[in-house]
Parts: structure tokens; C-alpha cells; sequence
């Protein structure tokens, strides 16, 4: 079974910047695709960026483009989320989900990690 962990969340000034973490542990893991999501308040989730497990593509929406990177370390089961020039409009709790199969639906889910973003 797949557990997902985020960290790194945390509160900073407008301009900031702050590094996720999501750490997969348990069984061997080889997701097809890992993404980022976020829900503001009073939103609905969001995705935000994912990234090809073997390969590296990735995709951005277009409000992240320039100040977010998503990366990955496969050896480490770990995927981040650089975000630089944060905004108050990026106020959300993150969270980085697993799609197992090109197929599927992202399938597993992490907790969640709290950004706040303060003008």
C-alpha cells in the first residue's frame, strides 16, 4: 500500500519562497506520474503541476509557470515542489497525489501541507 507524506509547509511574506517534500513510503514504488495539488479557502482542489515518473515531462498551470518547479529524486521516492515569488493567491494546503497507471486516476493522496503566503 502507498503512503504519501508532504512537508515543508509553513508561512511566509509575499516574494518567499518555500520547498515541498512528499515522501513515498512502503511497498517498491513506480508511480506513472506524480502531481501537486492545492484547494484555497473556500476553493475547490486545484491541480497544479505533475511530473513524469520515468522521463521527467512536466506540466505547469499557467499561474505557477516561471515561480514553481516540480522535481523528483526516484532513487528517494520523493517528489518536490520548489515555489519562488510566492502571492497571497498561492494560500492553499498542498498536497501530492500518485497515478499509478496512465489509466488510472491519481489513486493516493497525501495528508496535506499548509502554505500561507501573508502580503
Amino acid at each position: 500500500q502507498v503512503q504519501l507524506v508532504e512537508s515543508g509547509g509553513g508561512l511566509v511574506q509575499a516574494g518567499g519562497s518555500l520547498r515541498l517534500s512528499c515522501a513515498a513510503s512502503g511497498r517498491t514504488f513506480s508511480p506513472y506520474r506524480m502531481g501537486w495539488f492545492r484547494q484555497g479557502p473556500g476553493k475547490e482542489r486545484e491541480f497544479v503541476t505533475r511530473i513524469n515518473w520515468s522521463g521527467g515531462t512536466t506540466y505547469y498551470v499557467d499561474s505557477v509557470k516561471g515561480r514553481f518547479t516540480i522535481s523528483r529524486d526516484n532513487a528517494k521516492n520523493t517528489v518536490f515542489l520548489q515555489m519562488n515569488s510566492l502571492k497571497p493567491e498561492d494560500t492553499a494546503v498542498y498536497y501530492c497525489a500518485a497515478q499509478m497507471s496512465v489509466w488510472a486516476p491519481y489513486s493516493y493522496w497525501g495528508q496535506g501541507t499548509q502554505v500561507t503566503v501573508s502580503s
